[in-house]
């Protein structure tokens, strides 16, 4: 039978046996998982929402950034809320292929026939991650294409299943080299990881303490209990093209406008990339609790970008149909925020108010770090729109930054 090229592709005997949960049932454990790392994680809301929609839909997603952004502590955390075969490795030019692919059964080649022991590595991982993928050489960078494109590793005449669910993968940039490009797009979200913005400083230390004592622990401190299985993610996926179905002529008709939105930009989106991104959606909304998607679940356009320049342009065009849903369905949480972000905002502009009528004169460098700590305050209560508290908030710190310019200092 030919597989359909929406569904994931077929998983080894047996797997698919498993009745899939009840998307309810499925939704509160994956959101639970979800929770755990968010206390352990500052303001990485939406980047593990998109590892939970990844694995979900069986699709790969890498992670941009400078080093010292959480990205592998974030994916190793992750694997942990998943019961699955987890493999990793921190790619150099230097690796080889044995060092991911399993080294060259001798006893097998004495007698004439090349094939690699793969018990523990790459091809026998549900959940992978690969820290500085494009690194990888040629030799490596081709059996990666089959293993992520149609799950399969061929090794000498043998070619075998891939379990994989999702490969996360990281860099410190996008690659520029035409060889990698094939590997890139094998990605289909690819989100950048930044630092925190300052608002978020005493946050940010309290839970890099709190994981930096939890490392000290070491083997003494117990994992968490994982929310789902790799068997409930293949199962689920199975229900797929039920759920496909779904999408009303509505929702489609919006997909198709941003897409040639998009397109219009200049940002390339195959018709490829444009049929597996549907599998995202349904993702998203299993995730929530839903069976159907809704408009909601556009915002993992923003992360189809080719270059991290094109992040603002798909804001641009995203952007207004979240507003607009989000809008008509105020009791809805918007992605990213939490509970205690409103409260952290106050509690730094009570600092910056303090330090700046406090009786110390404050240097020229002071001054300009106040002001950009006021400036990501604002950006950030603007995310929070229809909340009167936030509106108020924003009132506060334009008062404070018509106060600061209007000091002869800044004239």
């Amino acid at each position: 039978m030919t597989q359909s090229p929406l569904l994931p592709p077929s998983a080894p005997a047996g797997a698919g046996s498993r009745k899939a949960p009840a998307i309810p049932e499925l939704a509160r454990r994956l959101q639970d998982g979800a929770r755990a790392l968010e206390a352990q994680f500052l303001g990485k809301e939406e980047m593990i929402r998109l590892l939970f929609v990844s694995a979900v839909a069986g699709e790969h997603m890498v992670m941009v950034g400078p080093p010292g952004t959480a990205k592998s502590a974030l994916v190793r955390a992750f694997a942990d809320t998943i019961d699955a075969h987890y493999y990793d490795y921190l790619l150099t030019r230097f690796t080889e292929p044995n060092e991911i692919f399993g080294p060259v059964d001798i006893q097998a080649f004495r007698q004439g026939s090349y094939r690699r022991r793969i018990e523990g590595m790459l091809p026998e991982a549900e959940i992978a991650f690969l820290d500085e993928i494009f690194k990888a050489n040629s030799a490596i960078l081709n059996s990666l294409l089959g293993v992520l494109n149609s799950r399969r590793f061929s090794h000498g005449n043998t070619t075998v299943e891939v379990p994989l669910i999702s490969l996360f993968a990281a860099s410190n940039e996008v690659p520029n080299d035409d060889a990698l490009s094939a590997l890139f797009d094998r990605f289909l979200l690819r989100v950048r990881v930044d630092y925190l913005d300052s608002y978020q400083f005493r946050g940010l230390l309290q839970k890099g303490a709190a994981l930096e004592s939890r490392a000290f622990e070491g083997s003494a401190h117990a994992k968490p209990k994982p929310a789902v299985s790799a068997a409930d993610l293949v199962a689920v996926q199975r229900e797929f093209g039920r759920l496909l179905e779904t999408m009303d002529e509505e929702f489609l008709a919006t997909y198709k406008g941003l897409v040639f939105q998009i397109r219009s930009e200049g940002i390339n989106l195959s018709d490829r990339r444009v049929v597996k991104l549907l599998k995202l959606f349904v993702a998203s909304a299993v995730f929530d609790g839903r069976e159907r998607v809704n408009d909601a679940d556009f915002f993992v356009l923003r992360h189809v970008w080719n270059t991290p320049e094109q992040q603002d342009i798909l804001q641009e065009i995203v952007g207004p149909v979240l507003d607009r849903w989000y809008e008509q369905h105020p009791d809805k949480q918007r992605i990213g925020a939490t509970p205690t972000s409103l409260q952290d905002l106050l509690e730094e502009l009570r600092i910056i108010r303090e330090t700046l009528a406090g009786a110390e004169v404050l240097s020229d460098m002071q001054l300009f770090s106040q002001l950009r700590n006021l400036g990501d305050i604002k950006a950030a209560l603007q995310r929070m729109k229809d909340n009167p508290a936030a509106e108020r908030m924003i009132g506060e710190v334009d008062k404070l930054l018509e106060t600061m310019f209007s000091s002869s200092r800044f004239v």
